[in-house]
């Protein structure tokens, strides 16, 4: 504490070099998980959350997560560790508490997420462990049990909708939005917007029936067996999932291929890295195989870069400016932000590259 004491008190941000601001950075982050490890483990043995409420300054109800996650990380020997030398934070811990509840093998696998990776993409894949260990026979009754929408009017007078709805009925709604809202992104020319403000406005469009006139793909990913055995069940090893969403029962996987178009995917056949087109059309084989994932989990897609799965474009590795094909290998997904600043990276090194280019030779 002495220690730290000092460290503030001779501080001036404004005054530190990039590669200094980072190393301090590092520097807190990782003193902040060791103290709240320490507070949570203090605090699950006192239990008492108005006492910490007082002590830490904060709400009662943060007091009373702040213990109770305390006590799920240390049921696991294993998870208190990496948080107690400062590994993982206390929220990551939590999170892979909670799955370890339901799949205790998959502790391992979560620490190596939290290590690489950003939080979100932790909590999504937290989030498919637990589905995966769900029992299939019961998951889409509770799905449907839980459907829900809710709206009321917010203190700028703004309507506020929140729906929770089921895999097969919320995913072609969310990718008409974003295709919708990718339209007028692109047509808005000046003054750029946030993304949320254009799906705002996409969803107004999509209930009148005025948005753009497209098809709206959905792909559900279904393991052959499974429809061998008359859509019954899913059993280790199959699919029957919403890429990038989740899984779905069989029954309902069924209704929607009774009007769909059917795709055969070998993925131990034919490699779609090897078909290549030098054009920004991307083939269909090629879209569908970006769409699924990599095998054998398919779990659908997401940025490469801050794991985020929302407002996604298809981006090429090497881009065609440089040469880059169209290929299944050469392309990947990325957010919207990360898309901009990897395509702003791509610019200064092209420029950079002209500058540093030796001038010809006078004959």
């Amino acid at each position: 504490m002495q220690a730290l004491e000092q460290a503030n008190s001779t501080l001036d941000a404004q005054r530190c070099s990039r590669a200094e601001a980072e190393r301090l950075l590092r520097f807190y982050s990782r003193i902040e998980r060791l103290a709240a490890y320490g507070k949570a483990a203090v605090s699950a043995r006192l239990g008492d959350p108005t006492e910490l409420a007082r002590v830490s300054g904060t709400s009662v109800g943060s007091a009373r997560r702040t213990i109770e996650n305390g006590r799920r990380v240390g049921e696991s020997p294993r998870l208190a560790e990496a948080a107690r030398c400062g590994e993982v934070s206390l929220d990551q811990a939590a999170v892979i508490a909670r799955t370890a509840t339901i799949a205790p093998d998959s502790i391992d696998d979560l620490l190596s997420v939290a290590r690489t990776a950003s939080f979100h993409a932790l909590k999504d894949r937290a989030r498919r462990v637990r589905l995966e260990a769900e029992d299939r026979s019961t998951l889409g009754r509770r799905q449907h049990e839980a459907r829900r929408l809710r709206h009321w009017v917010g203190e700028l007078g703004m309507v506020h909708i929140e729906a929770v709805l089921e895999p097969h009925v919320g995913a072609p709604i969310v990718t008409r939005l974003e295709d919708e809202a990718r339209r007028l992104a692109r047509a808005t020319t000046a003054d750029p917007e946030p993304f949320e403000r254009h799906l705002a406005d996409s969803l107004p469009l999509v209930t009148t029936g005025n948005a753009s006139r497209g098809r709206t793909d959905m792909v559900v990913l279904v393991s052959h067996e499974v429809t061998q055995r008359g859509w019954t069940d899913v059993r280790r090893g199959e699919h029957c999932k919403i890429p990038g969403i989740g899984p779905i029962p069989p029954q309902v996987a069924q209704r929607i291929a009774g009007d769909a178009f059917l795709n055969a995917l070998f993925y131990d056949g034919e490699d779609l890295r090897h078909f290549k087109r030098w054009t920004r059309n991307i083939p269909p084989s090629v879209r569908l195989s970006l769409q699924l994932g990599a095998p054998p989990q398919f779990d659908g897609p997401r940025c490469v870069d801050c794991g985020n799965r929302c407002h996604l474009d298809v981006d090429h590795v090497q881009a065609l400016a440089d040469g880059g094909p169209t290929s299944a290998a050469n392309n990947e997904h990325r957010c919207s932000p990360c898309h901009v600043k990897k395509t702003a990276r791509e610019a200064r090194a092209r420029r950079q590259r002209r500058r540093t280019r030796p001038l010809p030779r006078p004959p």
